[in-house]
């Protein structure tokens, strides 16, 4: 871009800022005449602009930049003019459904490769199975193309056909398929397993359009099945709809109490949400995991559960993402996303960050061992029920921090060997997978790795450039066997026992599980936790590998 362009931008998003009450038309009657004249200059400026700038631009390219310009001039990251793409990933990311085949991929040994198809979808219906790889999409080669760029292009309306070839092994020729779209669903719990024979344990992805009745579900046949506490595992997620959070938290507090508060300046912005029915699991014991990473709608859970005294909270602070936006519908495939008001926690906890220097911050603390960087703001007090006191701040410091385990020398060792080759490492260990799950070989029980397999699997490496020497492979081969048996337990059993298996080595669930295996309330859980001059006490679970 050159210096030129960059003027001429920065020229029509300032002109576009100052006359933002003509753009959005919101000018009181008594500066009509202002708006109308800041309204007759910036149409001067971008006729002058759009007929003598040095590089063309178009009307339409000149009224996108003035958009965006003055929506980045709110110093908001949160309120954005959203296109076809954009929205088409909001409605993705708040739904859980889109319209595409219904496949797993990723890339392996330079193409996209199909990891499952999904139970009754397009892709099942058709055949595709996994290990098949996608060679072709509509006649044009998939080869060296990335994960989301082949997403993009299988997307699309339902109905519409997409037109692919497969190259699938024990087959000389490639093999063509058209799969019809249609509306894919995508759950929001991630892992619903019992971590013992009484803690069950549920992951939330997402909090999208069907995440309370999934979660519910989820909870019910883990209590059926014999739990009696359960951890909840808000660690990643980034949120998503208000009132499925609100669903959530119903779950587990009396009808009437609070869950969370909005405060707005426009008309209906300011609201306090309640839960709505009686709780149906009211007293079962509950540690809610979270990290840098859980934010929005997934801090909500979290602050209402922590605010009644409902959950212990442990894990690393969260990110601060306390604010909400409506979304406003302009034309067929455009939206305006704008920030209407802040979230509060039941007991007037405010959940945005203080400044956009605490959530960079926090993202420093995802190295393994580091420290939790949230500093709460202690002239802020808040005291629970039970009496326990709570700091403001932005985001929820969790009752226990607990760091992931510091890098063995072993880990440091295999880090920098690898060095940029961690991309080839994975396609190693997924590529082999799956060409032992195409073997059909009979599995009873879980998966073993042999000293044959870490013998290949050094020998691929090698022959792609990244290669161990003896002693260096005698030090990390108990890494690459452990790691690999996740990959493979993924293909030939399923996610459920690979995330039994990670969880052995995860240090806020081995933690939660010390907790809950001592208690049989929550006020015994709530007990548990030591007492400090601060808020967020840190620990460290029992000495394991970290993933």
């Amino acid at each position: 871009m050159t210096a030129n362009r960059i003027s001429v931008y920065g020229l029509v998003g300032f002109i576009a800022f100052i006359s933002g009450g003509w753009l959005l038309q919101r000018a009181e009657s008594d500066a009509a005449a202002d708006t109308y004249a800041n309204a007759r200059v910036f149409e001067e400026v971008l006729q002058h602009v759009a007929s003598y700038y040095v590089d063309s631009l178009s009307e339409a390219q000149l009224y996108d930049l003035a958009i965006d310009g003055m929506l980045e001039s709110l110093g908001d990251p949160y309120t954005a003019f959203l296109r076809q793409r954009e929205l088409r990933d909001l409605t993705l990311s708040t739904t859980g459904n889109y319209g595409g085949l219904g496949i797993r991929i990723d890339v392996r040994d330079g193409w996209i490769t199909i990891i499952t198809p999904l139970p009754d979808t397009p892709a099942d219906r058709v055949g595709l199975e996994p290990g098949d790889r996608i060679v072709e999409v509509e006649g044009v080669s998939t080869e060296g193309w990335s994960s989301s760029q082949a997403v993009n292009e299988l997307k699309g309306e339902p109905g519409t056909d997409v037109r692919i070839k497969i190259m699938r092994p024990g087959y000389s020729e490639l093999l063509p398929f058209t799969v019809t779209r249609a509306m894919i669903h995508v759950n929001s719990v991630g892992t619903a397993t019992m971590l013992d024979r009484e803690v069950g344990y549920v992951s939330l992805a997402t909090v999208a359009e069907t995440t309370a009745r999934e979660f519910e579900e989820a909870v019910a046949d883990l209590v059926d099945r014999g739990a009696t506490s359960l951890v909840l595992d808000l660690r990643n997620n980034p949120g998503g709809i208000l009132m499925q959070g609100v669903g959530v938290v119903d779950l587990f507090l009396g009808q009437g109490e609070i869950v969370v508060e909005t405060r707005g300046r426009a008309s209906g912005a300011s609201r306090v949400y309640r839960s709505t029915s009686e709780p149906r699991w009211p007293d079962i014991p509950l540690v809610v995991l979270v990290n840098q990473l859980s934010a929005s709608a997934a801090e909500i859970i979290a602050g209402a559960l922590q605010d009644h005294d409902r959950a212990l909270i442990l894990g690393m602070s969260t990110f601060g993402k306390g604010v909400a936006q409506l979304v406003f519908r302009i034309g067929e495939n455009q939206a305006l996303r704008v920030t209407t008001s802040k979230w509060y926690t039941p007991l007037g906890r405010t959940l945005q960050r203080t400044a956009e220097a605490d959530a960079r911050e926090s993202l420093v603390a995802l190295l393994p061992g580091a420290a939790d960087s949230t500093h709460s703001d202690s002239s802020s007090v808040f005291v629970t029920p039970s009496g326990r006191e709570l700091f403001g701040g932005g985001g929820i410091v969790p009752d226990v921090t607990v760091a992931s385990a510091e890098i063995s020398e072993e880990q440091q060792l295999f880090a920098d060997v690898l060095g940029s080759g961690v991309p080839i490492y994975q396609d190693v260990l997924t590529s082999y997978a799956i060409e032992i799950m195409g073997r059909d070989e009979p599995l009873s029980g879980d998966v073993t790795i042999s000293d044959d397999m870490l013998d290949e699997v050094r020998r691929r490496l090698d022959s792609r450039g990244v290669a161990f020497d003896n002693a260096q492979w005698a030090q990390v081969d108990g890494i690459v066997e452990r790691q690999f048996g996740y990959v493979l337990t993924r293909y030939l059993i399923g996610r459920t026992r690979e995330a039994e298996l990670r969880a052995r080595n995860d240090e806020q669930i081995l933690a939660a599980l010390r907790f809950l295996t001592q208690v049989q309330s929550q006020e015994e859980l709530l007990a548990l936790v030591p007492d400090s001059d601060d808020q967020g006490v840190t620990t460290r679970a029992p000495a394991g590998i970290s993933n």
